[in-house]
């Protein structure tokens, strides 16, 4: 396969990612991938699904969001990355990461997101009707009281949400929205004004599950709470097909499943696509 390293621009940080085709031939489809938080396109299924899928003839597109691994900095001191990411940036790149593949040709590419990328997948394909198929790996909940519901779960704040809360608010109110916070759980450091974005922003998966009419997969591995990656309750309310694989001995990141997730997605899109499956 041909491998390109690209850098699309946004209003502030580009988007730097591996733009991926077969290597003859014209594509006959292309796939937008989204990473999860604090992750990249160079991590996890951005990385070992493009192979199999540019078997099946389709271009990928894997890239950074502006909210990628935990901090990071480009040609200067500034920090970026997932500390300080926001939903409606996000969402944003997603767009804007589709308007490029769309110069190139593919208008309605598939998407496929993982973790939050594929509640943010989820958020994207609402607003892009003429998306062909979506596959949602381990997309987790969303929603207005995530916060809370990763803190009982022993990440983010833990027991300490109302403390945390507080002093964003303060951060905030007094103009230092970039001032990080150290966190007792998962994702380690945040800025103030990530922290009350995700109070208030987070799309919701459930919500828009009415709303998504294309062919839609939704995997997630047996060691994965139901509860926070509702793959079930997905398909009871999708607006279109859904299909839900679990994944035996398997993590949210797919540690030593990442054949059997390329099996599953590439079989499954060929069907949907209606291609012949890559063995």
């Amino acid at each position: 396969m041909r491998t390109e390293l690209v850098s699309i621009a946004t209003d502030t940080i580009p988007l730097d990612g591996l733009y991926y085709e077969p290597e003859s031939g014209r594509p006959n489809g292309a796939v937008l991938l989204f990473h999860g938080s604090t992750m990249n396109f160079y991590v996890c299924a951005p990385r070992f699904l493009p192979p199999v899928l540019v078997k099946l003839g389709l271009a990928c597109l894997a890239f950074n969001r502006r909210g990628h691994d935990i901090l990071s900095t480009r040609n200067s001191r500034v920090p970026e990355g997932g500390a300080f990411q926001l939903a409606r940036e996000g969402i944003e790149d997603n767009r804007t990461a589709a308007r490029w593949l769309a110069a190139r040709g593919f208008s309605a590419p598939v998407v496929i997101g993982h973790s939050t990328g594929g509640m943010l997948a989820v958020q994207h394909v609402a607003g892009h009707p003429g998306t062909p198929a979506l596959v949602l790996l381990s997309a987790h909940l969303g929603g207005k009281n995530i916060l809370e519901r990763t803190s009982r779960a022993g990440l983010m704040a833990q027991d300490r949400v109302e403390e945390f809360t507080e002093r964003a608010r303060e951060l905030v109110a007094s103009g230092r929205g970039r001032e990080l916070m150290l966190m007792p759980g998962w994702w380690y450091a945040i800025s103030a004004e990530s922290y009350l974005d995700r109070l208030a922003e987070t799309p919701d998966v459930l919500a828009l599950a009415p709303t998504i009419k294309c062919p839609t997969l939704y995997v997630r591995g047996d060691q994965e709470l139901r509860e926070n990656y509702p793959a079930e309750d997905f398909r009871a309310r999708a607006g279109g097909p859904c299909d839900v694989e679990i994944v035996p001995g398997c993590d949210h990141f797919y540690n030593g499943r990442e054949e059997a997730i390329q099996a599953i997605v590439s079989s499954w899109l060929a069907k949907a696509l209606h291609m012949d499956a890559v063995r």
